[in-house]
């Protein structure tokens, strides 16, 4: 009996660094593609190919203005940014940052709450969506509240 449980102990020991390392990894791998697509790609630098790299090309934003649903496709939101690039509105006066207060991770799954800064004022809550394709996590879907 204490042969069994000395094994499952130690076989205990030596997977859970396993799980903890992929966790990690995929932590990691979010936050890269939210502030390299995101926070860079459509916000502070207009750079469309790390955008569409890190959303997928299905992508929606939702949002809600007068009690009514409103939806945005990335392939919209692309357009307008390579408008306001056009338009030499890149780097923004402000850069943004963000802050990552929840990265919840379920398989292929993830949803990330991300605390979105203007300069030094929170103006934004997203919640975002991902799902781990064979290439990488994308950015699936959105919503948020302004602050």
């Amino acid at each position: 009996m204490k042969a069994v449980i000395l094994s499952l102990l130690i076989a205990t020991l030596f997977l859970t660094p396993v799980w903890s390392v992929e966790q990690t990894d995929d932590e990691a791998a979010i936050k890269a593609i939210i502030l390299s697509a995101y926070r860079d790609g459509l916000i502070n630098m207009g750079d469309v190919e790390a955008v569409k790299k890190g959303f997928h090309p299905e992508f929606r934003l939702l949002g809600v203005k007068d009690n009514s649903l409103w939806v945005l496709p990335i392939a919209d939101w692309i357009k307008r940014t390579e408008e306001k690039k056009a338009a030499g509105k890149f780097p923004p006066e402000k850069l943004t940052n963000m802050e990552f207060p929840l990265i919840d991770i379920c398989g292929t799954a993830a949803v990330v709450k991300v605390k979105f800064y203007v300069g030094d004022k929170l103006t934004y809550t997203d919640y975002l969506s991902l799902y781990k394709f064979n290439e990488g996590w994308k950015i699936v879907g959105k919503i948020f509240t302004s602050h």
